[in-house]
């Protein structure tokens, strides 16, 4: 029923909304976490290094071990224990997906030591109990899939994710305060209503923001424009947007990535001038790094 030795799985992270696509956006990224697990005879064994490895869990509630959980319960098979290895390199609480790799990270192990899981449960399956989980797919879906996805959920309950294309050579800098986010926290300065101007505009600047990202870079900087959640979360993040805004007034296409407090700005290589300048706008305390888009999405092996 389970495969001896372990399995391993690396997943990408994402960044959600990308400015006006919020909850229905999702871009992967190319910085993975890796993670193994294998079936023991009995216990479970939780070790992590990296981000987040002075904070998480090592039990049951830890949030790969719940997702392997839900992937087994939907598979019918209950292993008698667990060894799980993390390896972080997606900052936690900071906007990058680091829970949605974890989700579709325990997924995938559980898929994967099933003898007979990848046939009885296809990438579509995943993604489904991913968002399920989660509960919105704009970052499960490019956990999923890699590159950029349109997400979002059916009146009957069901989710969908749509691959778009993004244009050779576009790629993204992200800059990472040290102190993080709770997505609650910044969910819960969202406003329960907004004015139908302010939806269609943004409506109209989601639907630019796909034509751009697949052909027509220059239209970025109006295309990442947002009027739904970014300045509403200011009061939890003001340097992050203090930050957004002071790019975008050099005409750096910059957002909050996720719930924040990353800002990710789009850029054209990682040797180009626009690249060299975002990097060189890192404020004091921050990290920066350069990232390529992630085509792969989540991988075994």
């Amino acid at each position: 029923m389970f495969r001896e030795g372990p399995v391993r799985v690396t997943v990408p992270a994402t960044s959600a909304n990308l400015g006006p696509g919020f909850d229905a956006l999702g871009l992967a990224l190319d910085l993975r976490d890796a993670l193994e697990a294998e079936v023991l005879d009995s216990g479970l064994v939780v070790e992590v290094a990296g981000s987040g490895s002075d904070t998480v869990p090592r039990d049951e509630t830890h949030l790969v071990v719940q997702a392997m959980r839900v992937g087994f319960d939907a598979l019918d098979v209950r292993p008698p224990g667990l060894r799980l290895s993390c390896r972080n390199l997606i900052p936690h609480a900071r906007g990058l997906g680091s829970s949605s790799a974890a989700i579709v990270g325990g997924l995938a192990l559980a898929r994967h030591l099933v003898q007979d899981g990848p046939a009885r449960m296809d990438d579509a399956r995943l993604f489904g109990l991913a968002a399920e989980m989660e509960g919105h797919p704009d970052n499960v879906g490019p956990a999923c899939f890699g590159g950029f996805v349109i997400c979002g959920r059916d009146t009957g309950g069901g989710f969908y994710a749509v691959p778009s294309p993004v244009a050779a050579g576009l790629s993204a800098v992200v800059l990472i305060p040290p102190d993080g986010v709770r997505t609650e926290v910044a969910r819960g300065l969202l406003p329960d209503q907004v004015t139908h101007a302010d939806a269609a505009a943004n409506a109209g600047r989601a639907a630019l923001l796909v034509a751009a990202l697949a052909a027509h870079p220059a239209q970025l900087l109006r295309g990442t424009a947002d009027l739904l959640h970014q300045q509403y979360r200011r009061p939890a993040m003001p340097e992050t947007l203090d930050l957004v805004d002071s790019l975008r007034a050099r005409e750096f296409a910059a957002i909050v990535s996720g719930a924040g407090p990353t800002v990710l700005a789009f850029t054209d290589g990682p040797d180009s001038a626009g690249t060299a300048s975002l990097l060189a706008a890192c404020p004091a305390g921050w990290s920066a790094t350069h990232l390529a888009v992630d085509t792969r999405g989540v991988e075994v092996g």
